[in-house]
């Protein structure tokens, strides 16, 4: 048992915060405190909106500023409402003739045309109506077999201050023949590279099933401006701590009446479109073997409002809490996971005053693996000498001086009797 980690401890939903606070460390979490609200207009410091009216896409003015000590041009810096200042930088050009012609930041027209400023922070109408899926399949090295496309479409109004939210899903799936004129249908999710064999490697994608389907698991990843991506989300490694933010846009005409709608939106964005149920215990977990899998836990937080009679409790910060420990061998060890939460929290939201929601997601890893007894090594030996090692040659002289002394004695005793004897 010297050269092995302890096994490791059952992990159940009773116990999960008692193991948790028991290894755990600092996390990124921050102290809960109120959101703040959003109002309809600009204030000090706030980056200023551009839209693109040929892409329909949403961002902010910028001003190039310098950074480092190269002084280089940065071009991605908002600029900031009533934050008047003078900015320079140096650019570098390794052809100047052509980027005289073709870079953007030499070009005037770069820096008005094609979009318009927005005189207050979007405050329109943000529409529901449109979902694209693409399903493609392809069949090994004989390449793509059929595409097909389906929709879901909604009726929208005309008014001029709302905009259209669309959602794009690309899906592929393999044919695979296993009998003539019959095919077994498999989801690409299957054929996700693994993430260690068998324990997890430090920086590999977790993975997480949802009805059977493997995926990686992903967290919130914001744009340019702040607000929060439909499309893009952070891949989640195993063992490294993360934290996002972002901002995601309410509809306050839609919306306003509708508690649980809202709660279920930001739930949907928190988790994403295909919500993780099942975490993979090691990083070669086969989708087929349920004992390699273990149920993740969620906490949803409470739906009722406290003093306030116009508000409706929403989701704004997820916590995934992840408990793994080191198995098998010292001289080889493998990385386990033991158990996995969802935990969400709360905050009161006001339909009339708010606007726009910041989103928080915190990932967290906690060590729980348990060293064995070090080993006890070889026995040394002790040697027990005297305190002084001249200790026998003293011994051996002051026998010889008893001797003497003894042979004196007896002596003088003979010559007294042989005097007593005489006379």
């Amino acid at each position: 048992k010297l050269n092995y980690f302890q096994q490791p401890q059952d992990i159940k939903e009773s116990d999960f915060l008692k193991f948790s606070e028991k290894y755990g460390r600092h996390s990124f979490l921050a102290p809960s405190q109120v959101q703040p609200s959003f109002s309809a207009f600009y204030r000090a410091g706030d980056p200023i909106l551009i839209y693109f009216d040929s892409s329909s896409v949403l961002s902010t003015l910028r001003q190039p500023v310098k950074m480092g000590a190269s002084g280089l041009c940065v071009d991605g810096n908002p600029a900031g409402f009533l934050d008047s200042k003078s900015t320079s930088c140096t650019r570098i050009f390794a052809n100047l003739s052509k980027s005289c012609v073709t870079d953007p930041a030499l070009d005037a027209a770069s820096y008005y045309r094609d979009f318009t400023v927005l005189k207050v922070p979007i405050n329109d109408t943000i529409v529901q109506a449109m979902k694209v899926i693409y399903e493609i399949e392809f069949s090994g090295t004989r390449g793509i077999q059929s595409v097909s496309v389906r929709f879901k479409v909604s009726n929208i109004s005309g008014n001029s201050g709302s905009s259209l939210q669309q959602h794009f899903t690309l899906h592929f799936w393999v044919s695979v023949p296993i009998l003539p004129g019959l095919l077994l249908s498999l989801t690409l999710s299957h054929t996700l590279p693994r993430s260690g064999n068998p324990g997890y490697i430090t920086g590999a994608p977790l993975l997480v099933a949802n009805s059977g389907a493997v995926q990686h698991m992903s967290i919130l990843q914001s744009k340019g401006d702040g607000s929060c991506s439909q499309f893009f989300r952070h891949t989640v490694q195993f063992g490294r701590n993360m934290r996002t933010g972002c901002k995601l846009s309410l509809s306050p005409i839609l919306e306003e009446s509708n508690c649980s709608y809202i709660q279920q939106k930001l739930y949907k964005a928190l988790q994403g479109m295909n919500r993780a149920e099942d975490l993979a215990i090691t990083g070669s977990a086969h989708s087929t073997q349920a004992e390699e899998w273990t149920t993740i836990l969620i906490q949803n937080c409470s739906v009722q409002a406290v003093n306030c009679t116009s508000c409706c409790m929403v989701p704004v910060t997820l916590e995934i809490q992840i408990l793994w420990t080191k198995v098998g061998l010292l001289s080889n060890p493998q990385a386990q996971i033991l158990g996995a939460r969802y935990f969400y929290q709360c905050h009161p939201l006001k339909f009339l005053s708010t606007s726009v929601v910041p989103l928080t997601t915190v990932v967290t890893f906690t060590d729980m693996t348990e060293w064995p007894e070090p080993p006890r090594g070889q026995p040394q030996i002790h040697w027990k000498l005297p305190f002084d090692i001249f200790f026998p040659f003293k011994v051996a002289l002051n026998l010889e001086r008893s001797y003497r002394g003894d042979l004196a004695v007896y002596v003088f005793l003979i010559l007294i009797m042989f005097s007593i004897l005489c006379f």
